[in-house]
């Protein structure tokens, strides 16, 4: 499963998205990731996430976003739910294209490995294509 929360600076997905963390951490029994393009939410979420400054590892695109999931789930099996705080700028990339074809990567990743993924993009939801829309 793939969820995408789309919308402007300022419009509430990184609060959105910190609920949710919180809600997945109380409820699932697998262990939850965050990853995010900087260290901003170091103080806003349980110690129980495994937060991931992906600006120290150098992500810079998507094919290598990709890559640094898959290296996450194959050093821990027991990921239940990754949670990817603006995605377009972990990347460096905010062609529609580029974010349409991670996100339907994603979605078979997720159905291969059994891991829920929750991504948030600042960008107006009227901006979404078709197939960007069927994660929202």
């Amino acid at each position: 499963m793939v969820r995408l929360i789309m919308g402007s600076n300022g419009a509430g997905k990184t609060k959105r998205l910190i609920e949710l963390i919180h809600t997945a951490v109380e409820n699932e029994n697998g262990s939850v990731v965050c990853i995010e393009p900087n260290a901003d939410m170091t103080y806003d979420i349980s110690y129980n996430v495994r937060l991931v400054n992906a600006s120290e590892y150098n992500v810079n695109s998507f094919e290598c976003l990709r890559g640094f999931m898959s290296g996450l789930y194959a050093g821990n099996y027991d990921i239940s739910h990754v949670f990817v705080d603006n995605i377009c700028k972990i990347a460096g990339d905010k062609e529609l294209q580029s974010v349409e074809n991670f996100l339907n990567w994603l979605d078979r990743f997720s159905e291969k490995n059994m891991v829920k993924f929750t991504v948030t993009i600042s960008a107006d939801e009227d901006t979404a294509t078709e197939e960007m829309r069927r994660f929202m």
